[in-house]
């Protein structure tokens, strides 16, 4: 019999054999019936600040013969008996001709590697280069300002997320869920992602489990064509034929039936190719803003009181949100503990940020994005694209705001909030790496996105105490917190009206996240898989 028994708090540092100690304490058993114990989550309960602890669920395995009787069950409702959980493939047939993954981020990464395990043999096309080619191509944007368009933050294996935080929280519930984070766990990240309330992979430690995965995909028969461009794809009666690839310059035709779509929320010129073929897409919410950024130890005090700088505690991080009078949601996102603002980038002329941090979070700053939603009637157009074209105006101030060379435009949240240019910082050091240009972003932000963001600081800081610091530091532009547009599909997963086409992942509107992004590659994969015995 397995149990999993929740909520069961724990000092910051207990000795060994302490949650087995309180979990048979919990079930009104003896620790010598219980064949194994183990953690199956972990968060901090920071509500008392001078009782900083963790709450637990233990996961037990009693030995043979024992079991738990009726009344503790019913007494108490967090013990829940459970079964082991093993990811199934679903039943499949040979498709008649390999299937093909658009894109290697977490969603097409997730979708190669199922159709592998179930020995289809995709094909996947990736538009930019090997995580370690990309790594050297992004240090040396990062260092000269010399972009490449096609591998990038935004593009190369390992999808965007691989230069970020490696955050692994999603608001999802699927039980896919726990088969991706096992699946990177065998391939190289800490196991406490498996137990973790918060995981993180780091940026550091990222690539080594995606290049794992991909080197398990090839070695299940599946196939890897880096620098590879989706070009065009050919329909005859709504059904797939091919696909037009470009790969280091030449183009050529791939008969296919089976094509899932896992570009990316920034493969804009797909998008486009996508809209003349006919693809139906509509307009999607999503949030622009900014990076703000303060000190970390201030970050830790604030949330941890005088338990912050405990080793087992590690970087404190947040979650924010208000709602303004207008109806405009104003929140944080992608918070980087001890991380660094990073140049993010995919097209020439046009400036982007995002966050990331190594494993260790040990970085002097934190980090976060501080959005605003934005809905369709702000896009100022009708265009399926229209919210792309707002995100590339975005860019392009903030470009000229930086004064070129991909630096940022940066201000002090004090300065920014009396409407005074900055001449420099305070306590507060910018990390971002390309360098910055102290401004005043009302030049470079349009006015409804300023006066949100003016409004959302006030509603945020007596949540968080020094989140309104003047000293914190305010870097343009966030632009790519996720996807602008939606590919309608049906229930079946297809694009609406084709048949073969399986729109994926964040790109496509259906993700929001690695977790959330890798559940619906797998998803996708299970429905060609599924369409494999039609």
């Amino acid at each position: 019999m397995m149990y999993h028994v929740s909520e069961i708090s724990l000092p910051l540092h207990s000795a060994a054999g302490e949650l087995t100690a309180r979990a048979a304490k919990r079930l009104r058993i003896k620790e010598s019936d219980i064949a194994s114990c183990k953690l199956y989550r972990r968060s901090v309960d920071a509500r008392k600040k001078d009782s900083v602890h963790f709450i637990c669920t233990a996961e037990v395995v009693l030995r043979q013969g024992m079991q738990i009787r009726k009344t503790v069950l019913q007494r108490d409702r967090k013990i829940q008996q459970v079964s082991a959980y093993q990811y199934q493939l679903p039943q499949s047939r040979p498709l008649p001709l390999r299937p093909i993954v658009a894109g290697f981020g977490p969603a097409g990464l997730f979708a190669a590697l199922t159709l592998a395990q179930a020995g289809q043999k995709p094909i996947v096309l990736e538009r930019g280069a090997p995580v370690e080619e990309r790594k050297k191509e992004v240090q040396h944007f990062w260092q000269t300002g010399v972009l490449n368009p096609d591998s990038n933050v935004q593009f190369g294996e390992g999808g965007a997320g691989t230069f970020s935080d490696g955050k692994l929280t999603t608001g999802t519930k699927n039980p896919r869920i726990r088969h991706a984070l096992e699946t990177f766990v065998q391939a190289g990240a800490p196991d406490c992602i498996l137990w973790e309330a918060k995981p993180h992979i780091g940026t550091d430690r990222l690539p080594g489990a995606v290049r794992s995965i991909r080197e398990k995909i090839i070695s299940l028969g599946g196939e890897v064509r880096f620098h590879s461009v989706l070009e065009n794809i050919k329909m005859q009666n709504g059904g797939l034929q091919a696909v037009t690839v470009r790969q280091n310059g030449a183009a050529y035709d791939l008969p296919c039936r089976h094509l899932i779509l896992a570009v990316g929320h920034s493969a804009r010129d797909t998008f486009q190719m996508l809209l003349q073929k006919g693809l139906k897409m509509q307009q999607k919410p999503f949030a622009v803003g900014v990076r703000i950024e303060h000190l970390q130890k201030r970050i830790d005090e604030a949330l941890y009181g005088s338990f912050a700088g405990d080793p087992a505690l590690g970087a404190a991080s947040y979650k924010l949100a208000a709602h303004l009078p207008d109806g405009r949601g104003v929140y944080t996102f992608c918070m980087c503990p001890g991380g660094t603002v990073v140049p993010a980038a995919s097209e020439v002329g046009r400036l982007a940020t995002n966050g990331m941090s190594a494993f260790a979070r040990d970085g002097e700053n934190a980090n976060a994005a501080l959005l605003v939603g934005l809905a369709p009637e702000d896009f100022g157009s009708t265009d399926p694209l229209a919210g792309i074209a707002l995100q590339r105006m975005l860019e392009t101030r903030a470009f000229r705001a930086g004064a070129g060379g991909y630096f940022a435009p940066v201000q002090r949240l004090g300065d920014f909030l009396e409407g005074t240019p900055s001449t420099g910082c305070g306590s507060i050091h910018p990390t971002y790496s390309r360098g910055v240009t102290y401004t005043d972003l009302h030049l470079c932000l349009p006015r409804f996105l300023t006066d949100a963001l003016e409004q959302g600081v006030s509603k945020l800081a007596p949540r968080l105490s020094g989140f309104d610091d003047p000293d914190a530091l305010l870097t343009a532009v966030e632009s790519r917190s996720s996807s602008p547009v939606r590919i309608v599909r049906t229930e079946r997963l297809t694009a609406a009206g084709t048949s073969g086409l399986y729109p994926c992942g964040e790109g496509a509107g259906y993700a929001g996240g690695i977790v959330s992004a890798a559940v619906d590659g797998i998803r996708c994969a299970e429905a060609v898989l599924q369409d494999s015995l039609l």
